[in-house]
């Protein structure tokens, strides 16, 4: 199938927020939307209000009329459904082409300019400000995105009749194998996910052969001193960057009053006086890549570069303040995503950088037993750079627990003088008791959920 003979689009798991931005794509292509979840949400309701016909029943008689022939109905899941579905089920014993989403995100990579953002970190912020950059100018764009933008309250963005898509190209599962970037982007190759890859070579192999599937004449932009060999194709251009060196770096680099501003160095030219919207350290190197992107592209535009970096409000989870109280001292919490050794280490220096002199609590919650197994060190290390250090327990997700995998693994080798261990029910009650400072909130689980409480309980008078 292709995008253009599809007219009828089904998702077993609808509700899904990833889910989401390709069902409002087809809408957009004049495609039958339809599919089911199993709760209603906002979401779906928000969805069923723009056109797609959702049932909350998983019964194949729910299936509309319309969606019934195989040769002219796409049928998209997620894993999060089960293989007993008997919706799903159906589908398959009717001879249906049914795909993952990574692969229909791979057909949308065949259509247009694909730029495609991958990396261990640096790949949600880095793809939304490309995003956010073109679409910001007259070329547009449509974008899949793997966090919310603040910019748009979205992680989905449509321009109906734009050249190009962004994408955010996760390695997990060898998703990205399945796209076809005319511009691919590679931020950092540290070693994750080792419960698929299982050595880190096999990881490195991964992300060579996503090198592999660039188009021909397309561009490959990777951060320099990276382990990567890359295999592109003849005629691909193959283009550095880092914050200091690379085809594309910065220079000039100011800080102060809570601002960072630097000079864009590209093969086409200087960018002075870039200020970042979210002027955290590792953004610098994130605006350098996404700035490098569009600059291989037909839609580059030097100004419109500039003033899109500083309007860039960030992602939400991706360092993003959740209270800065009025005066000089007062309390800041900052909640992150940050879920690797390397990209928890850049979390708390950018705090420290940003907030010199001022003690820092950090709340973090490991993800994933397999992690935690694999880096139970190095998460320790980097939480040593704290001064206080509330550890909860380990956030499962996917998966089963592991025997002798806990949080105290890591909380035995934190360094740094103040360390405890909690449930996560009793995080904000431990906050509460705390007259703390700085408050950074770290992890892919739900310790964010915790957020509003922990703000209520700081403003309240």
């Amino acid at each position: 199938m292709t995008i253009e003979t599809i007219k009828n689009v089904y998702f077993i798991g609808a509700g899904g927020i990833g889910m989401a931005a390709l069902e409002r794509y087809f809408l957009s292509r004049g495609k039958s939307v339809a599919g089911y979840d199993r709760t209603p949400t906002d979401l779906t309701r928000a969805l069923q209000a723009e056109g797609v016909e959702i049932s909350f029943t998983d019964d194949p008689a729910t299936i509309p009329a319309g969606m019934r022939s195989a040769s002219d109905t796409l049928v998209v899941y997620t894993p999060a459904v089960p293989e007993s579905s008997p919706i799903m089920q159906w589908f398959r014993d009717n001879g249906f082409e049914i795909m993952k989403r990574a692969k229909v995100l791979g057909l949308i990579t065949l259509t247009g300019e694909a730029l495609c953002f991958a990396g261990t970190h640096g790949k949600t912020t880095t793809s939304s400000m490309a995003a956010h950059i073109l679409y910001s100018s007259k070329a547009g764009c449509n974008a899949f995105l793997g966090g919310v933008s603040r910019n748009y309250n979205s992680n989905f963005l449509l321009s109906p009749s734009t050249l190009y898509s962004v994408i955010e190209a996760d390695e997990y599962d060898r998703s990205f194998h399945h796209l076809t970037p005319t511009v691919a982007v590679i931020t950092s190759t540290d070693p994750d996910h080792l419960d698929i890859y299982g050595t880190e070579e096999a990881y490195l192999e991964s992300f060579a052969h996503f090198t592999e599937l660039i188009r021909p004449g397309g561009t490959l932009i990777v951060h320099t001193g990276l382990k990567l060999k890359p295999r592109v194709k003849e005629g691909v251009k193959v283009y550095t960057y880092s914050r200091d060196e690379g085809d594309f770096h910065a220079s000039y680099i100011r800080r102060g009053q809570g601002v960072i501003t630097f000079d864009l160095v590209t093969p086409r030219g200087t960018i002075r006086n870039v200020n970042l919207g979210v002027p955290v350290e590792i953004n610098i190197e994130n605006a350098i890549a996404a700035a490098a992107a569009v600059c291989c592209t037909q839609a580059w535009d030097p100004e419109v570069v500039r003033e899109a970096i500083s309007t860039y409000k960030g992602t939400k989870r991706r360092f993003e303040v959740w209270l800065k109280e009025r005066s000089g001292a007062g309390r800041v919490i900052i909640d992150d995503y940050a879920h690797h050794p390397r990209e928890l280490m850049s979390s708390i220096s950018s705090i420290r950088s940003l907030y010199p002199g001022r003690h820092l609590t950090v709340a973090f919650q490991p993800h994933l037993y397999s992690r935690t197994r694999d880096f139970a060190p190095e998460f320790a290390q980097a939480l040593s750079e704290a001064d206080s250090v509330i550890l909860l327990d380990i956030y499962p997700a996917r998966e089963e627990p592991i025997e002798g995998v806990s949080s105290e693994m890591i909380l035995s080798e934190i360094t740094a003088p103040d360390k405890t261990l909690i449930p996560k029910e009793k995080l904000v009650e431990t906050l509460k008791n705390r007259n703390f400072d700085i408050l950074l909130t770290v992890g892919a689980g739900d310790i964010c959920n915790y957020l509003p409480e922990i703000v209520a309980e700081c403003t309240r008078e």
